[in-house]
């Protein structure tokens, strides 16, 4: 990543829908099937998964081995049962401002909330009213409950002002599994107060939320621990959202994206010593053989990509005793044509420890580079998910220039030009600004590819997160329509996206007296000479948009990965397909 952030300055049904998820052990990859099995009063949806060999046992340095932990399995079933009668260890309600507004009486106003309040005698109402509880958004209320309801316990969780986004319902399933978490619950409802206004479309994109937030809000990556406590939570109920095969539909498309993001996380938390250019691409080629009947993969060594001319990313890779590893899978349906050709480029340093513009002081976040390799993350994570979806109509062509950016007397130096595959010369003024020189060739080759669209994703600027802070992406394009695309994608995802612009005229600091172009410009604007930068190797013809995810790659508050990235590039593809 360039430089320092310092320096960048109803009320029964008997119909019962249940979806399993697996979420993705931490260190095995997984072969899913799906089996229907019809049964009176409901439809089950289960997910059996094969562990396959893990390739990141394979370490070296520090003698260092990710566990074999067993993951959570959790199944989902979407009811509608009175939720003052349901039975289980923890109910979950999702409460708004409004729907926590109380009468003269002190009582609250809404209909669910003074069932629940009169079955427990009031209760409810007096220890929500002590804890100050209004519904705001991270506020939450738990109560352990003698008798008056089915639950052993009842959780009133916070949703702000009001909730109708995808990122809203799926901090909603956070919350739960975090209330599940602290109360050890194996059997958890989640419920909304308001429930009856929401469109049966938004009913569906909800409960979808609410899974995929509960899966992700229970995964720990305990890999590197020697001890770690199981999480207790086996099943979730969503009540009140709806039943039936479009339901279903959605909660296996919530848990397929999910085991994505999963990965995508695990990816990124692995250290350097273990996550090696090479291991990446072993675990990529898996993916590709997990998926056999939808992907090939293609993995390039330094002389095959020497030979494709990729001048620019073989100087970045140069000092590291660890050789560069091009990797590069292909999509393609499982059956009927190709409409749309697509890329999806991930930055993927392994380690970039800034070369010998090295990382030093205050913010340099040396200690966290094992997360410059984020946007690869992203890339595989929503492979992965495509695998087990396989959207008709669309090939995708996911490709990561992977190596590590070090410093020995092979490195790349300070004002040394390299030669790019299209044949542009750059003046390496920066050694630390190497993300963009092996997005370079990783770009020309996805356009050799006849990718009609392609998105490139990258830790790639401190300024970035200085301007957007750490929830944030950055987005670059010159395309409207692409734009729309992708940021309909993301609302539907709740990933969040700004786009920021390509200001031609900041292109000025980037040249250079002895070559085409330097690598970096001033200080000023640093995230956006860094896009001018990659849109020199993109074909006038193609689409393309540069994400600099650099701020939400990583959850300081959680020291680990978000898997940011994935849920969006999965969206975006299926409404790309047929």
């Amino acid at each position: 990543m360039a430089s320092s952030i310092v320096a960048a300055s109803s009320a029964f049904s008997s119909t019962l829908t249940t979806a399993s998820f697996l979420t993705p052990s931490p260190s095995l990859l997984f072969l899913k099937t799906l089996t229907l099995r019809p049964s009176a009063p409901f439809q089950r949806l289960s997910f059996t998964s094969r562990p396959l060999r893990h390739l990141m046992a394979r370490s070296s340095l520090g003698l260092t081995h990710p566990a074999n932990t067993e993951p959570p399995k959790v199944s989902f079933a979407a009811k509608e049962v009175d939720v003052a009668e349901w039975k289980g260890d923890l109910l979950a309600v999702g409460v708004t401002e409004k729907d926590a507004a109380r009468n003269a009486e002190s009582r609250f106003e809404n209909a669910i909330l003074s069932v629940l309040d009169s079955k427990l005698g009031g209760l409810l109402g007096q220890v929500s009213s002590e804890e100050d509880f209004t519904g705001k958004v991270g506020q939450s209320t738990v109560l352990r409950i003698a008798s008056g309801l089915g639950s052993k316990r009842i959780a009133l969780l916070g949703l702000g002002a009001s909730a109708s986004t995808a990122a809203a319902f799926k901090s909603l399933g956070e919350a739960a599994a975090a209330a599940a978490k602290t109360a050890q619950a194996g059997h958890v409802a989640v419920a909304l107060a308001s429930p009856d206004g929401l469109s049966a479309e938004s009913k569906l994109n909800n409960a979808s939320a609410i899974a995929t937030g509960t899966v992700l809000g229970t995964f720990e990556d305990n890999r590197y621990k020697t001890e770690s406590k199981k999480s207790a939570l086996r099943s979730v109920d969503i009540i009140g959202l709806g039943t039936g095969p479009e339901l279903e539909k959605k909660l296996k498309y919530a848990g397929d994206v999910s085991s994505g993001v999963v990965f995508g996380r695990e990816l990124v938390n692995s250290p350097a010593n273990v996550l090696t250019p090479g291991v990446l691409a072993e675990e990529a080629s898996k993916i590709a053989s997990t998926y056999s009947d939808v992907f090939t993969a293609k993995i390039l060594d330094a002389e095959q990509c020497k030979e494709l001319k990729m001048g620019s990313y073989l100087g970045v890779a140069a000092a590291s005793a660890n050789p560069p590893h091009f990797i590069h899978l292909c999509y393609k349906p499982p059956s009927g044509p190709v409409n749309v050709k697509l890329a999806l480029v991930g930055k993927g340093l392994t380690f970039d420890s800034g070369g010998y513009n090295i990382k030093t002081g205050p913010g340099c976040l040396i200690e966290l580079m094992k997360f410059d390799m984020g946007g690869s993350a992203a890339v595989f994570g929503a492979a992965k998910a495509l695998g087990q979806i396989k959207p008709l109509g669309v090939e995708i062509h996911f490709i990561v220039a992977a190596c590590e950016n070090m410093i020995s007397g092979t490195g790349m130096r300070p004002g040394d030009i390299v030669t790019a595959s299209n044949g542009k010369t750059i003046e390496v003024n920066n050694t630390d600004a190497e993300g963009r020189l092996t997005l370079a060739d990783a770009l020309v080759y996805a356009c050799n590819q006849g990718a009609e669209k392609i998105i490139d994703l990258a830790t790639l600027t401190g300024a970035c997160i200085i301007g957007l802070g750490s929830s944030i992406a950055g987005v670059f394009t010159p395309s409207d329509d692409l734009a729309k695309e992708v940021f309909d994608a993301s609302e539907a995802s709740g990933e969040k996206l700004w786009r920021l612009p390509l200001e031609e005229s900041y292109w000025e600091s980037m040249k250079s007296g002895v070559a085409d172009m330097v690598n970096t410009g001033g200080r000023q604007g640093g995230a956006i000479t860094a896009a001018l930068f990659l849109k020199q190797f993109v074909d006038e013809k193609v689409q393309w948009m540069h994400i600099d995810m650099a701020g939400p790659v990583w959850n300081d508050k959680q020291r680990c990965a978000t898997g940011f990235g994935v849920a969006t590039l999965v969206e975006w593809v299926l409404r790309n397909a047929s």
